[in-house]
């Protein structure tokens, strides 16, 4: 039993995929035509839009602290040059190639805020360096060139007349007139205009047949090749930086990479020569100090020769200074580190916190160095930040915290050395007073003049010392390698990474079977109407289907006639064999049978259905009366003129007098049906419709006719139907496709099981073609020639 449970299970499953693809199938025209009107439309895009192609160029950022001593500046390393001048973290130096300023600098280096168009072709294509024409700026006011960029105003035709050229705006149509090499004034720029002679050469004078020039804010430009710049290190690893740009000019993307790169370069050259500089400003002003003093030592010197009379006085002492000669080199060694330490305290005081400190001086203190060394590093780095942040920045905060704490640490290694150097300058000074002891003959002419000849030596040491430094420092200038070196320059991409025709295709062929599948789908969604026998089965069971009537076209007639062979008339044949099984419950009469047609609301189709029935019965031989059962809203007038002004069934209940037989009327219709119209409309139709005359009226029609079909009134507004439909064998409840509301279906069955109606059976009216079985799923129509594609496109299109 579990076993055929889960058959029929999966039966229902495959019947309800089945009817759920019926769906979308039955509407297959639409998808073809959604798909090729996508398609189309797809195709026209990759047409008119400009492709985009992927540039990338690559560069590998040095770290000069990693280097090894066999490196191509080994040999400047030995002497210091290249300290603190260390990178960032690789992070610093990807947020400087994305920086406004860098690419600033780039837009303006290239000019590719202006722009080259050719307007003749289908799709607008820039023009980039193979122009007829080069433009020279001489003054911009970008806050105008903004203004009118907004307005569109910034697009100008060009066109030439010999020497002469025309400027017209493509938006305003002001002229602008100008001679080539001559200045032009725009209002928002002064430029001049010269001829290309490489686009001469190339293109053999050849131009596009109307060009314009699009003048576009520098901002802009910067902003729009910003957000296309990708900057990604290819490696955690690694310091290998690799740069891309989308762009529809390939010539374009690939100068502006390069020109970036040459950009940050040029920066970090900069930067790293800003110690130097520095050093170098400080050795020329020690030169020209050290050089006044050593002039005015000298002077003294001739005086003191001159005004003492003395000729040779070292060699007079040379037995005396040879015991000397050691305390006295000693002497001239601390001097020289003392002056030194003098003139960095000086120079550490007296500058601001963003100066750099010289460096390689020649202090023979290692640690004071390497402290100088680190102070310069730290200001280089804060520096740098600080070009493209504020001074509210956490980085430069913390970095100015260490700056200062640095400095302060110089200062005290500096104050610290000095000191040392003092109490080395007093020692050495007692042992040469001991000498000086020994000496004593030695007149105090020869001493004084040894004092001026010292004060000499440490002034020359210090001058030569400071010219090696200076020579030293000009050629770390010199040899500055850039920082960023190019792996690979800017190259681009042979196939265009958007749009892709391949990609772009396939979208639109899903598109185009996407938008008619979300249509259906949120109509069936939001559809709460009745429109085919699947939705009437979903909702109610309790009551059969006995019929489907097709949907009938403003050019169809809604009377079936003698022999008619129509997809109407082949309807109601099946409807007329289905009822033959359903009135078992009749007991097998064979005449007099009442057919009662009932909707819910009114415009279902119960006159329509009625009269067809009863013409389809008479076609068979049969004798069929017609009654109207709404004696509040008659309708058989509908179908037979003036039926409304006879006699029926209201006169024959209230007056005892006339005949039901006299009453009764044949129809123009056909020769087998009778009419027996409802007669004048009563005030009180419910109270007539219980008159026990009613029991005779139908006892009298059953004699003479094989079927009684009785048009009522709708059984959901008032109570007549209901009223009387005892005395039906059977009741048609008819219900119209995409007119009655599927929340209805619930009525006729609640009036089944309590009793008001008995022996229902639903007929479905007005079906639509698409959801009509007969002749339609297998292509069949009785008597009827196939119609043609386009005519059941035009039908689909009518449907929706």
């Amino acid at each position: 039993m579990s076993q055929q449970q889960n058959n029929y299970r999966n039966q229902e499953e495959e019947i309800d995929l089945r009817e759920e693809l019926g769906k979308y199938l039955r509407h297959w025209p639409w998808f073809v035509t959604g798909v090729v009107i996508c398609l189309i439309t797809a195709f026209l895009y990759l047409k008119t839009t400009t492709p985009n192609y992927d540039t990338v160029a690559s560069i590998i950022i040095k770290d000069e602290e990693s280097k090894s001593p066999s490196s191509e500046l080994a040999a400047f390393a030995d002497l210091g040059l290249l300290s603190g001048m260390g990178t960032n973290s690789i992070e610093n130096e990807i947020g400087i190639l994305r920086s406004r300023r860098m690419m600033n600098n780039t837009v303006k280096a290239l000019d590719i805020n202006i722009l080259f168009f050719d307007e003749e072709k289908i799709k607008s294509s820039e023009l980039y360096l193979n122009v007829p024409y080069i433009i020279n700026v001489l003054q911009l006011d970008e806050k105008s060139l903004s203004k009118v960029a907004a307005e569109e105003f910034n697009a100008f035709r060009i066109e030439q007349d010999g020497e002469n050229l025309v400027l017209k705006n493509t938006e305003t149509e002001k002229v602008f007139k100008g001679r080539l090499g001559k200045p032009l004034n725009l209002g928002f720029a002064d430029i001049i205009i010269d001829e290309n002679p490489e686009f001469a050469v190339e293109e053999e004078g050849e131009g596009p047949e109307e060009l314009v020039v699009k003048f576009i804010p520098v901002d802009a430009v910067v902003g729009r090749y910003r957000e296309k710049l990708q900057v990604n290190l290819t490696d955690k690893n690694s310091s290998l930086i690799e740069l891309s740009l989308q762009d529809p000019v390939k010539a374009k993307a690939q100068n502006i990479l390069d020109q970036l790169i040459l950009e940050y370069n040029r920066e970090a050259i900069e930067d790293k020569n800003l110690v130097a500089r520095n050093t170098a400003e400080f050795i020329d002003e020690r030169l020209q100090i050290i050089n006044e003093e050593l002039d005015s030592v000298e002077t003294g010197k001739e005086e003191f020769k001159e005004a003492n009379s003395l000729t040779n006085i070292e060699a007079e002492s040379e037995l005396f200074i040879a015991n000397a000669s050691e305390y006295n080199q000693r002497q001239q060694e601390v001097g020289t580190q003392l002056e030194l330490a003098t003139a960095m305290i000086e120079y550490l005081n007296s500058g601001t916190e963003s100066d750099l400190l010289p460096a390689n001086l020649g202090i023979q203190e290692e640690g004071v160095n390497e402290q100088i060394q680190q102070y310069n590093a730290l200001v280089l780095e804060r520096n740098r930040i600080l070009a493209g942040s504020t001074e509210k920045n956490p980085v430069i905060k913390r970095l100015n915290s260490q700056v200062d704490q640095m400095k302060a640490n110089v200062l005290q290694g500096l104050e610290r050395m000095r000191s040392n150097l003092r109490i080395a300058q007093q020692d050495l000074n007692r042992q040469a007073a001991s000498i000086g002891s020994k000496i004593s003959a030695v007149p105090s002419k020869e001493r004084q003049y040894r004092g001026i000849e010292r004060q000499q030596n440490i002034k020359e040491s210090l001058y030569l010392f400071l010219l090696q430094k200076r020579e030293e420092n000009s050629l770390s200038l010199a040899v500055t390698a850039p920082k960023a070196k190019i792996v690979d320059r800017a190259y681009s991409s042979s196939e265009p990474v958007s749009p892709k025709p391949k990609i772009i295709m396939l979208a639109a062929l899903i598109l185009g079977m996407l938008i008619p599948f979300l249509v259906i789908y949120i109509k069936n969604l939001l559809n709460n109407k009745v429109r085919s026998r699947e939705d009437m089965e979903k909702e109610i069971r309790q009551i059969p289907v006995v019929g489907e009537l097709p949907r009938i076209t403003g050019n169809e007639a809604q009377i079936i006639s003698k022999n008619d062979r129509s997809v109407l008339a082949e309807s109601f044949r099946i409807l007329a064999t289905n009822l033959q099984y359903l009135l078992i419950n009749a007991g097998n009469k064979e005449h007099g049978i009442k057919l009662f047609v009932t909707s819910t609301v009114k415009g279902e189709g119960k006159t329509f259905t009625a009269f067809n029935l009863a013409i389809t019965l008479a076609n068979t031989g049969k004798r069929v009366l017609v009654m109207g059962g709404d004696l509040r809203n008659p309708q058989l007038q509908r179908f037979e003129e003036n039926a409304k002004e006879w006699q029926g069934v209201s006169d024959y209940l209230v007056n005892d007098n006339i005949q039901i037989r006299s009453l009764i009327r044949s129809s123009t219709l056909h020769e087998n049906l009778d009419l027996l119209s409802s007669g004048s409309i009563p005030p009180n139709p419910s109270e007539l419709l219980r008159h026990k005359k009613m029991e005779t009226l139908f006892d009298e029609v059953e004699r003479d006719y094989d079927y009684i079909i009785v048009d009522t009134a709708p059984s959901m507004l008032v109570a007549d139907t209901f009223l009387i439909n005892k005395f039906a064998d059977l009741t048609l409840y008819l219900v119209r496709a995409g007119y009655t509301e599927k929340k209805l279906l619930q009525f006729p069955v609640d009036a089944k099981n309590d009793g008001k109606l008995h022996d229902v059976s639903f007929v479905l009216n007005d079906v639509k073609t698409a959801y009509f079985g007969y002749g339609n799923k297998y292509g069949y129509a009785y008597g009827e020639e196939k119609e043609s594609f386009w005519g059941r496109m035009k039908g689909k299109a009518a449907m929706w």
